[in-house]
């Protein structure tokens, strides 16, 4: 049997290698403490679960769901978005609701990309940006994060011929795997630069609200604008466009919920290819989704409370076994720079750790060529729970 050649740069995947060694390890009986996967533990809003709970028993809301029958989450999300960023958004041409933002990301590069034509990813990053590139059957250009960078690419460093033949470039702010955050300046550097080679700018934003109370600015409160939106470095939506989900602001990765903000033209070239793949998500669920936008957002500011006390509980047990880490500024993870027996080799290291304690990471080196050096810690349970781990990996080490 032959299959089509784009799939020959998905064979590699490292979560799934690293999922068959969880599996194998649970067959053994080792009782795992699971920190590879960026998934929530904590439960969406009661209010959130109750609009979902409340649908089921509507008849109406069991059919297929188009485009136009989308509106009031449609009209939500602009609500949402013009309440924090302050930029006008029209629900009509300029929002998309998405099977969650993954499905944007990897679906937009059949919109934009002809076969052979460049992608500009972040290296590292996350894997289904590339993974919608070669599906589309274009070239990935990685643009390398390094720490003396702030983890920020530099543009002047990618070559001239690589950016003839680009149309699109992909950022993510605050970023999965590093926690690197960036500067309104830079996205305005990112947007001078988009425009002027005619590239269709990319941000991917699932970590919007999950921002240290530590790192933000003119006294705004935590979920509140820490961080810049691309759209405020393009406010009139020339070459931008951004996705946004529900999974980690409200704890609804499993309900797969999200939505993309941005250029016209971009979010009625998505919907086409979408059009063509599925309809929409089920209507309750973008009842739910409603309810969260608009509702309390008490459980939010709630939910970064507790990843900043569990970053801070992992970070110190770290530090205290000689393992010095940065901290993050955001999002649920710790991007940690492995030992020097261990730099190039995140791949033996993960599988080595848990099958000799039970503790479960992601190697960097499955974020790209540029995460090699590194293992990424999800902060995905309770303090208690995340000493413990720490405690298993000085034996380690």
């Amino acid at each position: 049997m032959q299959f089509a050649k784009r799939l020959q740069p998905l064979q590699f995947n490292v979560f799934a290698d690293m999922d068959k060694a969880k599996a194998k390890a649970l067959a053994t009986g080792r009782q795992l403490i699971d920190l590879s996967m960026g998934s929530a533990d904590l439960p969406a809003a009661s209010h959130v679960v109750d609009a979902i709970a409340q649908s089921l028993y509507n008849q109406s809301t069991h059919g297929y769901l188009l485009f136009h029958a989308t509106q009031g989450f449609r009209q939500a999300a602009a609500q949402w978005y013009e309440q924090k960023f302050g930029i006008a958004v029209n629900p009509e041409t300029e929002v998309l609701p998405l099977i969650g933002s993954q499905e944007g990301t990897a679906h937009l590069p059949l919109a934009i990309l002809n076969p052979g034509d460049f992608a500009l990813l972040l290296d590292p990053g996350y894997p289904s940006h590339a993974g919608g590139v070669y599906l589309a059957s274009g070239q990935v250009y990685p643009m390398p994060l390094r720490p003396e960078n702030d983890f920020l690419p530099v543009f002047a460093d990618i070559p001239t011929p690589v950016l003839a033949q680009a149309r699109m470039m992909v950022l993510s702010y605050p970023h999965n795997p590093t926690s690197a955050i960036a500067p309104l300046s830079f996205f305005q550097e990112a947007v001078a630069f988009c425009q002027q080679h005619n590239l269709v700018l990319v941000h991917d934003f699932p970590y919007v609200d999950l921002v240290f109370e530590e790192n933000g600015n003119q006294g705004l409160g935590i979920g509140e604008g820490w961080v810049p939106s691309i759209l405020q470095a393009d406010p009139q939506k020339t070459v931008s466009i951004e996705f946004f989900t529900l999974s980690k602001s409200y704890n609804m990765g499993g309900f797969r919920i999200g939505y993309a903000i941005g250029n016209a033209e971009l979010i009625r070239a998505l919907r086409q290819v979408k059009a063509a793949v599925d309809f929409n998500q089920y209507r309750g669920i973008l009842n739910g989704a409603i309810a969260a936008l608009v509702g309390p957002q008490d459980l939010v500011k709630a939910s970064v409370e507790r990843f900043r006390q569990r970053r801070d509980v992992f970070v110190n047990a770290l530090h205290r076994i000689g393992w010095q880490v940065s901290i993050p500024k955001a999002t649920m993870y710790v991007w940690a720079k492995l030992p020097e027996s261990w730099s190039q080799n995140s791949v033996e290291f993960c599988t080595q750790l848990l099958e000799k304690t039970g503790v479960a990471a992601s190697p960097g080196t499955g974020f790209g060529k540029f995460g090699e050096g590194y293992v990424r810690f999800a902060l995905v349970h309770e303090p208690a729970i995340l000493e413990t781990a720490v405690s298993r990996i000085a034996e380690f080490l």
